[in-house]
């Protein structure tokens, strides 16, 4: 009865010999791939990407003292200098027309208020107090025309000038926003031809001007507005105006003022605001020609520098090194404003300090690392994107490299703030969690740059990408609103890191200290992977898409 025990037992216990080694290489891949993983990053720098570090440099950054870093401004110059020397230190490559600046010429025009007055039948009117003209210098006299709401949109079969020539006539409309019942998704198809403004439809068909009677949102922007045409007046990019037509001169008119115009008219200024509030829709009618109306408005110009920040960090491959990986994002903000809470400096933590700051941290990684990236990297410190992507758009219409080498463009704009366990501020609803960002444009026109981004995360500290607002329909519009759309337009294929807005967005509450920096850190580092990945492929991502139709005009 033993013999048989004995033997069971030696062939159970050769059968658990042969079987361990499997067991525990079964264990031990995914730690091993794990720790693969790890020494790729290391060797590649991302473990020098800290929290720590982020936090120092965004703490200067955003600080009281560099003043909001509006374009232009002071702020906004002392933080490239702060970008350049750093740059320097790390032996990045100047990209710039000068050095490691893009030099860009800004006019500024500024309303001269003393010259600057209005007259209806003789009654004089006061810049300030009974109007507000936009910093384009004119003379207006003419016939004048109300148009209503003064828009047209194809979708949605408006047209407030069915009948009307509005050539060579001053506009007059009601309000400057949208339609009752139309939202910014509702402006589909090409800018001035499927839909167009009052302003723009006026001086597409040789309008003079536009005056416009003011409504709520106006009445309650009044002393803003005016603050900001004696003080800042409007800044245009020199090159910018010289492509496009003249601005049109647009004036916002007060009640007395608005009540005195329509005088003795077929509806009273009061008649036409109640029915603008309601959206009642009045039949264009033209004002009586023995009406007499001059506007002389006067601007004071000057011309001012600005600059991107421009970068090479050059690649170790001795054919692909003429191809770049650009990352991008923009380092200004809005600057001082309206007084919250007895603060008037818009620091722009998040918005965008946290992209400037993490493209610095990326090129010190870089500089660093024990091994080069095969593709060069260009990055890219772009101004103006607050005032309509100024920098973007004048580096893809004047590049310092030949923009046909760019194989992809790596956008940051806003990855430092995070929803918290419990927040209930409404302002916060849409905020990304502490380990989720949300991603655009992957997807939209190279599926292999999707899928790469996709991997590049699971692989490494897999965050929770949310592709939420990657929608051509997104009635946000975000696809529009930050500097990878100008690279995405001219055909390279782009992805945009954002964290979603938030209760301190272009407020003075965006401040160093409410930045989740470990978040920050982890969003980081798994960009600089990323960028590592397209860097090291052997062929630049294949554009397989076209960029959806509503999504080629701004």
């Amino acid at each position: 009865m033993r013999k048989p025990k004995l033997v069971s037992f030696v062939l159970l216990l050769l059968a658990l010999t042969f079987a361990q080694p499997t067991t525990l290489a079964q264990r031990k891949s995914p730690k091993a791939k794990t720790t693969n993983t790890a020494a790729t990053a290391s060797a590649r720098g991302a473990d020098q990407i800290t929290a720590a570090q982020l936090k120092d440099y965004l703490s200067f950054i955003a600080s009281d003292e560099m003043e909001g870093r509006d374009t232009p401004s002071r702020g906004l110059d002392t933080t490239a200098r702060f970008l350049a020397m750093n740059l320097s230190r790390w032996g990045l490559k100047p990209a710039g027309d000068d050095g490691y600046f893009q030099r860009i010429t800004l006019v500024r025009n500024q309303l001269d208020a003393p010259a600057t007055h209005a007259e209806i039948n003789g009654q004089r009117f006061n810049f300030g107090e009974d109007f507000l003209p936009n910093a384009v210098g004119a003379t207006l006299e003419g016939p004048l025309v109300y148009v209503g709401h003064g828009w047209v949109i194809k979708s949605k079969d408006i047209d407030a000038y069915k009948g009307i020539d509005v050539k060579d006539k001053i506009v007059v409309v009601f309000g400057e926003g949208l339609p009752k019942g139309v939202s910014q998704a509702d402006l589909k198809g090409t800018r001035g031809e499927d839909w167009a403004n009052p302003a723009m439809y006026a001086q597409r068909h040789g309008a003079k001007g536009v005056l416009a009677i003011p409504d709520f949102s106006m009445l309650l922007n009044w002393d803003r507005t005016r603050q900001r045409a004696t003080t800042r007046g409007t800044t245009v990019v020199e090159k910018f105006q010289t492509q496009t037509n003249p601005a049109m001169p647009s004036v916002w008119l007060s009640l007395r003022m608005a009540t005195a115009l329509f005088q003795g008219e077929k509806f009273e200024a009061t008649n036409l605001l109640n029915r603008g509030i309601l959206g009642e829709a009045v039949e264009p009618f033209e004002l009586s020609a023995g009406k007499k109306v001059g506007f002389t408005i006067a601007v004071k110009t000057e011309k001012i520098p600005t600059q991107n920040v421009v970068a090479i960090f050059e690649g170790s491959d001795p054919v692909l090194k003429s191809e770049y990986v650009a990352l991008g994002a923009h380092y200004d903000h809005v600057g001082i404003g309206v007084p919250l809470n007895g603060d008037a400096i818009y620091n722009g933590a998040d918005d965008d300090g946290s992209g400037t700051t993490a493209l610095l941290a990326m090129a010190e990684a870089l500089a660093h690392a024990k091994t080069r990236p095969k593709r060069s990297v260009l990055f890219v410190w772009h101004a103006g994107e607050e005032k309509g992507l100024w920098g973007s758009r004048y580096f893809t219409e004047y590049p310092t490299i030949p923009l046909d080498r760019i194989v992809t463009q790596l956008n940051i704009d806003m990855i430092g703030r995070s929803k918290k366990e419990g927040d209930t501020n409404p302002r916060n609803r849409d905020l990304a969690g502490a380990n989720q960002i949300y991603v655009i444009g992957s997807k939209m026109m190279s599926t292999e740059l999707g899928e790469l981004t996709d991997t590049v995360n699971k692989t490494y500290l897999n965050l929770e990408y949310n592709y939420r607002y990657d929608d051509p329909a997104d009635p946000n519009r975000f696809f529009f609103r930050s500097d990878h759309y100008n690279y995405a337009r001219k055909g390279i294929p782009i992805v945009f890191f954002f964290d979603g807005v938030h209760e301190d967005y272009h407020r003075p509450g965006d401040s160093p200290d409410k930045i989740d920096y470990p978040k920050m850190e982890k969003i980081t580092r798994t960009i600089y992977m990323t960028l590592w990945e397209v860097a090291n492929r052997p062929l630049r991502p294949k554009v397989d898409k076209q960029l959806p139709a509503e999504l080629t005009n701004r």
